[in-house]
């Protein structure tokens, strides 16, 4: 509806999720996006691919892991 420019007050969307049966969503108690990355960053992986132009016109292609929790470098064969 917000996207056809309708304005709808809350208490409608409470009336309409209400005679539909579905309960309000909880409050969330779970970890912040900062605590989550905290403790997963032993699990975590990223990944880029880049290009390095040489001095002598070569191109290399190149593909780096790094670990998170660590911030090492895997080599990987």
């Amino acid at each position: 509806m917000a996207r056809l420019r309708y304005r709808i007050a809350a208490s409608t969307v409470w009336e309409i999720l209400h005679a539909a049966g579905i309960d309000p969503a909880p409050r969330r108690t779970g970890p912040t996006w900062r605590q989550f990355l905290a403790a997963q960053a032993h699990a975590i992986i990223a990944c880029d691919f880049l290009i390095v132009e040489t001095m002598l016109l070569k191109r290399l292609y190149v593909l780096i892991f790094i670990e998170h929790g660590t911030r090492r470098l895997p080599l990987a064969e």
